[in-house]
């Protein structure tokens, strides 16, 4: 597809909180997902202080067609890992910590016991953060899934990142079914409570079918929603099907708004954790 089109800009990284970010992330050995994903918000969440942390390393056991991080053999978990990520919050003073990690299905636990490891190692260093987790669908295992939900993160997230449809093509070893009913399980663990969960256009759906996906996360229980455009992170991954207008994202905001969720993020730049701290704030 052609050139991006302007309303994709964004802004580009260079002040003194990005160099902070960098500084500390290379200091603890840690990974955001806002360098591995290639996320055009980096420059305005970085210069907020505000940044994922990719938990278990920066390579994915799975190869979505979709994603920019790695597909590559992983290592072993590093048990230490959620203490640094713990003491990179306190240092950069948040008061809302989002926490994502790649795909790892070589783990018995697809990586939940370092999900609830870093909750508690966050909240004992910063007891007034608040922490969002944004999780892998962990082959469908659901102790695996109850053992982040036990750490009772703020926000729990997992993302169904397009339609039905599209899933063999987008989503590779993952089904919708699958994702929808760990998310249904969140939501009654939770009350419907800060469930969460994101989407992108551009793949190839249509109106009418990601209008169903937002009625079936609402069917579910999920309560706060992030839509966004895909972008082609390089020519080895699926190509832009289309660009959804600005005009189109308000709509879809709209239309999400009615059927009920309590916040709804929609724009060409939107990703999984942009603005996350004010969308846990609108958690019923």
């Amino acid at each position: 597809m052609s050139a991006h089109p302007p309303w994709l800009r964004a802004a580009a990284p260079g002040s003194e909180r990005v160099t902070e970010l960098l500084a500390l992330t290379d200091r603890e050995g840690l990974h955001t997902v806002c360098q591995g994903a290639h996320c055009p918000n980096l420059g305005e969440c970085w210069a907020r202080g505000a940044a994922t942390f990719l938990l278990l390393g920066p390579h994915c056991t799975r190869g979505c067609r979709f994603c920019a991080v790695t597909r590559q053999a992983p290592l072993p978990p590093d048990p230490d890992e959620p203490a640094r990520i713990a003491r990179a919050v306190a240092a950069l003073g948040l008061r809302h910590a989002v926490v994502t990690s790649v795909t790892r299905d070589d783990l018995p636990d697809g990586g939940a016991w370092q999900f609830a490891a870093t909750v508690t190692a966050v909240r004992r260093l910063s007891p007034g953060c608040t922490v969002e987790v944004l999780v892998p669908d962990f082959g469908g295992d659901r102790a695996a899934w109850d053992t982040v939900l036990a750490a009772e993160p703020e926000v729990l997230g997992h993302n169904l990142e397009t339609v039905a449809r599209l899933y063999p093509a987008v989503r590779v070893g993952a089904e919708y079914g699958r994702s929808l009913a760990l998310l249904a399980a969140a939501a009654r663990h939770r009350r419907g409570r800060g469930v969460k969960s994101g989407l992108m256009v551009g793949l190839g759906e249509s109106r009418g079918e990601v209008l169903e996906v937002l009625a079936d996360l609402r069917r579910v229980g999920v309560s706060l929603v992030t839509i966004g455009q895909y972008l082609q992170p390089s020519p080895d991954h699926l190509p832009v099907a289309q660009y959804w207008p600005p005009e189109e994202f308000a709509w879809l905001q709209q239309e999400a708004l009615a059927l009920g969720f309590a916040a709804v993020a929609a724009g060409p730049l939107v990703r999984s954790s942009y603005r996350a701290e004010e969308m846990a704030a609108r958690v019923p």
